[in-house]
């Protein structure tokens, strides 16, 4: 017989940030926000402001206080001052993120990981966001990140700009990062230093660009079929 494991808690005195509080980073007009390129969503005429939550003052609520707290002091011992490692630290929708300096992403994430107040022992993967218009901030990769131990979730969040797309690779902390952060890579061009084997997933090896972001043409894509024949198993691609 499964037993239904509980949810993950989340605490339930979170402020309410003002609605003027963030920043806007685009005007999207349509529902892709596509330009030069027909939007075939039927919602051409729609426009709306993306707005990105401001950093959130203390007290954040709840827990979320607490492990902010047990992060700093798990941060110590990396000789990393707070505002080395974290950029901001975000409370919207119930969710707490903290933004983390790139080059710091991996102390950081193996703190949340190893220090047993935090034990954060589960990453279910990593998304990639794309902003063009948020300059030397484009790219943006978010981490979800789960504690069995505590039963809690957060978000990391790391920014790369455009012209240098790099963010290192969560594999040595989080295996299981391994074909998430490919899938990021194939969609967004988020380059994972350190990674294993980053390669395409999605889209053949040859494919131009990146799907997913928000500057690639949105249809009229030509697309030549190539045979799609499978190679036997010992002349395919190798991951190791």
């Amino acid at each position: 017989m499964s037993v239904e494991q509980p949810a993950a808690t989340q605490p339930e005195n979170l402020p309410t940030p003002p609605d003027a509080q963030g920043t806007t980073v685009d005007v999207r007009r349509g529902m892709f926000g596509v330009r030069g390129t027909g939007d075939t969503s039927g919602y051409s005429g729609l426009v709306r402001h993306v707005t990105l939550p401001a950093a959130t003052p203390r007290p954040y609520g709840g827990w979320f206080d607490e492990l902010a707290d047990d992060l700093r002091r798990a941060l110590i011992p990396s000789a990393l001052d707070w505002h080395e490692a974290i950029e901001a630290v975000v409370v919207d929708r119930g969710e707490l993120t903290f933004h983390v300096r790139r080059e710091r992403l991996l102390e950081v994430a193996r703190a949340l990981r190893d220090d047993p107040s935090l034990r954060f022992e589960l990453c279910s993967g990593v998304s990639g966001v794309h902003y063009p218009h948020q300059t030397d901030r484009e790219l943006h990769a978010v981490y979800h990140l789960l504690s069995i131990t505590h039963n809690r979730r957060i978000r990391l969040e790391v920014s790369a700009p455009d012209d240098d797309p790099h963010i290192p690779s969560l594999y040595p902390v989080y295996p299981t990062n391994d074909w998430h952060e490919r899938e990021t890579y194939d969609f967004f061009g988020i380059i994972f230093d350190g990674h294993p084997a980053l390669t395409r997933i999605e889209m053949p090896d040859d494919w131009p660009g990146h799907p997913q972001r928000k500057d690639y043409p949105l249809g009229g894509i030509p697309v030549e079929y190539k045979g799609a024949t499978i190679p036997p198993p010992d002349e395919r691609r190798s991951y190791n």
